[in-house]
């Protein structure tokens, strides 16, 4: 019952994102920043609904005070469940994109609420558009908006925290931001462990303290990707 509810509630908010991304249209023409804001909440607020009061995810939180209120961050995770995106999102002190695969596009209306929250689409199997989505993401967190990246590249089967793959690493690279670690726990428990039902679950998610990269030397930067994967392992119990 949970599941057919969940999207039901999903299609309708859906349906129901098109008058909102129109006034948030007229919005940004006077004040982007009001714009920004706008869809945050609307997402947050939607996305939360699903997992807390549909779905019955009871999420405990540690670390939000590791997390800069006044810039852009770059958010690093580990990812084995669909509810990795619905349970973090909510958390977000700021504007904040995630890094999706390009096939998401195919979903009506989705990519366009996406796109008003400064989601990007990643294209795996062409380096060079890649590389130009990871040039976005840096420039985008330079410009305040923090970004969501998975770095093992899809969902873990098996439980197992994946190889980060080391491209994900050059949005902190090049717009010089923080680096934040977070842990994901228990999500699969939500729907991956007994699809297609969506069942309450016990989520935790902890944020470990910030990786400053501004004064990393290029070794330091090469390091970087084990650093942080070993960080992630520990918050998130996969090591």
């Amino acid at each position: 019952m949970r599941s057919i509810i969940a999207l039901t509630y999903l299609f309708l908010f859906l349906v129901f994102s098109l008058p909102v991304m129109l006034i948030a249209l007229i919005v940004g023409l006077f004040s982007m920043k009001a714009r920004d804001y706008m869809m945050l909440r609307f997402v947050q607020f939607g996305l939360q609904t699903v997992s807390k009061y549909i779905v019955g995810a009871k999420v405990t939180v540690n670390g939000m005070d590791n997390i800069p209120d006044d810039r852009g961050v770059l958010f690093i995770g580990n990812h084995t469940s669909y509810f990795d995106v619905i349970t973090t999102y909510p958390l977000m002190k700021r504007p904040t994109g995630y890094v999706a695969k390009k096939e998401i596009k195919k979903i009506p209306i989705l990519p366009w609420v996406m796109y008003f929250v400064h989601c990007l689409f990643l294209d795996r199997e062409d380096p060079r558009a890649g590389l130009q989505t990871i040039i976005k993401a840096a420039e985008q967190v330079q410009n305040g908006i923090s970004i969501v990246i998975f770095p093992e590249g899809t969902r873990s089967k098996d439980g197992k925290l994946g190889e980060f793959k080391e491209g994900s690493f050059k949005i902190a690279s090049k717009s010089k931001c923080p680096v934040i670690p977070m842990g994901i726990s228990g999500t699969p428990d939500l729907f991956e462990n007994h699809t297609p039902w969506m069942k309450p679950a016990e989520v935790t998610i902890n944020f470990g303290e910030p990786i400053y990269t501004e004064e990393m030397s290029r070794q330091e930067l090469k390091e970087l990707p084990s650093l942080v994967r070993a960080e992630v392992a520990r918050l998130s119990g996969q090591e």
